[in-house]
């Protein structure tokens, strides 16, 4: 079993956590409570993309040898420690298990979330699976700020309030401006690797330089999007405090940290991100 926790990426999770916990708690700024029941409807979809996704991409760039020899998370099919089927077998049932507790959660909000999940699944598939994947041209941060910014934040503002308001649009910024962060990261760590295989990740297409600057922006946007939350309440502020821990990891990067190196920075992003969101939380439940 511990190698189908491995092979789930933990240290991914807090990208699927963080935006449902903001999007929760901004709702605690309304006149209406917050549905526990829906929070956590909306958390066990998250967590079970996320984990889907992870297992997806295992097995697809498994199959096709871009996972060979390479430093970071366990890859199952690549290491041998589980097999194709095996790895897609658990893709396949951990997104049933995400559909499932989602068509629960649109039975109590809105059925259009259905069409939405649906999007995402695909979405998820599609990153590094299929003839074409996405993935491989560089749009992978597109798809990232989308579903685990965008989509998950307002989305769990959503099953709470039933309506989308351009506060939950801007607390959902931060949340994904820093999931992109961490596959900038993941990206930058595999950058030689994918480049000898033809895994056009917006990484290679920048080159190491350009990667790093574009981590830094992204968590420059982080800080820039939540700063703006202060209009919802100017408690936001509270994020200000992050900026120590964002300089010495932006600062680490930029100097140049490469291969394993950067695996320990993956948790620490991911870190600041669940921070940033607990952050959030307090701003808005004070």
């Amino acid at each position: 079993m511990n190698k189908w926790i491995a092979g789930a990426r933990p240290r991914t999770l807090p990208a699927a956590l963080a935006p449902v916990v903001v999007g929760t708690s901004l709702q605690h700024m309304s006149s209406h409570p917050i549905n526990w029941l829906n929070a956590g409807l909306a958390l066990g979809v998250s967590l079970l993309l996320q984990i889907g996704v992870n297992y997806s991409n295992d097995y697809s760039d498994g199959i096709r040898g871009t996972d060979e020899n390479r430093v970071g998370p366990v890859r199952l099919v690549a290491t041998g420690l589980a097999t194709a089927a095996a790895v897609k077998r658990a893709a396949y049932l951990t997104f049933a298990a995400a559909s499932i507790v989602g068509l629960y959660l649109s039975s109590r909000t809105s059925w259009w979330l259905v069409l939405v999940g649906a999007v995402a699944i695909v979405a998820a598939w599609t990153y590094t699976g299929g003839k074409s994947p996405y993935g491989y041209k560089g749009f992978g941060e597109v798809s990232v700020f989308l579903f685990f910014g965008l989509v998950a934040t307002m989305g769990s503002y959503f099953v709470q309030s039933e309506i989308l308001t351009w506060q939950s649009l801007v607390v959902a910024l931060p949340m994904g401006a820093l999931a992109c962060a961490i596959l900038a990261i993941n990206n930058l760590r595999d950058l030689p690797k994918d480049a000898v295989v033809g895994k056009k990740t917006l990484a290679v297409r920048l080159g190491d330089r350009g990667a790093r600057w574009m981590f830094v922006g992204l968590l420059l946007l982080a800080h820039i999007a939540a700063g703006i939350a202060a209009i919802i309440t100017t408690r936001a502020f509270i994020t200000i405090a992050l900026i120590p821990q964002t300089y010495l990891i932006c600062g680490e990067v930029l100097k140049g940290a490469k291969g394993r190196d950067l695996i320990p920075i993956l948790g620490r992003v991911g870190k600041l991100q669940l921070y940033f969101a607990v952050g959030l939380a307090v701003a808005f439940f004070i």
